[in-house]
């Protein structure tokens, strides 16, 4: 028995540890926004551009990539996009001006574009069918841990030793991952062929509470982006912020996400519709007090971020529990959209947010992005959570 259970175990220990390491690269510009930026040469909006180009090409790729490689199993389908992530890396670290830095970001959200469309369908599959919360919060906990660790130390060490050593340290943590998944993960064959997929898009057309999930999600993903790719210097110069302040309160927003996790996997199943509706409210409510809190008392922003790490954590777990229930014999072709759309989010976010910097209006984008994000969480109480009583 206890072997049995270890052998669940240590495959999504690879997995967690596999999602910290993306979302770890994913997130690393907003801690490093300013130094890539001064490098260049080039404004703190152009070096944003490298959050939302990685953001739109994921979007895009995320679904013909997983059509693409339907038939291969999962495990080797794994490799090859660990591998490419870790290539990519060490282009990252031997790039020589803005746009090869960029051609290997887009290297890395190729490399995204699958991880997250096939991640969450491992971890469910290596794990009971009654645990797939806890699977699920675990995968999740490993971008949890990216802000805890993750974003703040490799903010520390790009700090010290450049941006460069940040990005050399995810390309090992990466290797160390393939050589997991190599040695201590089972195969893991995909449900359905490739044409069962194709033909599942139309049956995905017709599920309307699918379909409101993608809606509030680009929506909310969006407005929370607008505000947190720029939350760096928003710190630095609206709340006036030192380094070490700002380090520290990025990692309470990590340690938020932990905490997220753990409500979902111990509440989830009980109260969906009360965390649902709390987390998708949160968010915006939160981004809207960015600025008082800024401005009439600075310290409050770090229990501002706690709520707000702990709300989109809880989102985007209970929104992939709720896929996965619409969709549970294979839920991958779902979740790379899903993927795609989040990431359209983080893309569009990142660029209505630069816009709002560019505009001279720093201290407004918890303003603006609480708003786009409040427009979803009515959508979501009003439209949403009726339908989904009803599916």
């Amino acid at each position: 028995m206890e072997s049995k259970k270890a052998s669940h175990i240590l495959p999504l220990i690879i997995l967690t540890v596999a999602g910290f390491t993306f979302n770890t690269s994913e997130l690393i510009p907003i801690g490093l926004l300013t130094d890539i930026a001064s490098d260049f040469g080039v404004s703190e909006a152009r070096a944003g551009l490298l959050i939302t180009v990685y953001a739109w090409v994921v979007a895009l790729m995320s679904l013909p990539l997983m059509l693409l490689f339907a038939r291969m199993d999962y495990r080797k389908l794994m490799l090859w996009v660990v591998g490419v992530f870790f290539v990519s890396h060490i282009a990252s670290v031997l790039s020589v001006g803005y746009w090869s830095l960029m051609a290997s970001r887009i290297g890395v959200a190729l490399a995204h574009s699958l991880f997250w469309s096939i991640a969450p369908a491992m971890a469910v599959a290596v794990c009971p069918p009654q645990k797939r919360a806890t699977a699920l919060s675990a995968l999740v906990a490993g971008g949890g841990i990216a802000l805890i660790a993750g974003l703040p130390l490799g903010r520390l060490l790009g700090l010290v030793a450049g941006w460069r050593a940040t990005f050399a340290v995810l390309g090992a943590l990466a290797a160390l991952v393939w050589t997991g998944l190599m040695f201590r993960f089972p195969p893991l064959p995909q449900h359905g062929e490739t044409e069962s997929r194709r033909h599942m898009l139309a049956s995905l057309i017709h599920c309307k509470p699918l379909l409101m999930i993608y809606l509030i999600t680009a929506v909310i993903v969006t407005g929370h982006y607008t505000g947190y790719s720029y939350i760096e210097p928003f710190m630095a110069k609206i709340a006036g912020f030192g380094e070490t302040t700002i380090t520290l309160t990025l990692s309470l927003f990590g340690v938020a996400g932990l905490m997220g996790s753990f409500i979902m996997s111990r509440w989830f199943m009980r109260y969906p519709r009360a965390l649902i509706t709390m987390s998708s409210f949160g968010i915006p409510v939160i981004m809207l007090l960015l600025l008082p809190g800024a401005t009439l008392a600075p310290a409050s922003l770090a229990v501002l971020c706690i709520l707000w790490g702990m709300g989109m954590t809880v989102y985007n777990i209970a929104f992939q529990n709720e896929i996965i229930s619409l969709f549970p014999s294979d839920s991958a072709v779902p979740m790379s959209f899903y993927s795609g759309i989040f990431n359209l989010g983080i893309g569009a976010g990142a660029f209505v947010g630069g816009f709002v910097v560019d505009s001279g209006r720093l201290a407004h984008i918890g303003y603006i992005g609480g708003g786009i994000s409040m427009c979803a969480a009515i959508y979501c109480l009003f439209l949403y959570l009726p339908r989904r009583r009803r599916a």
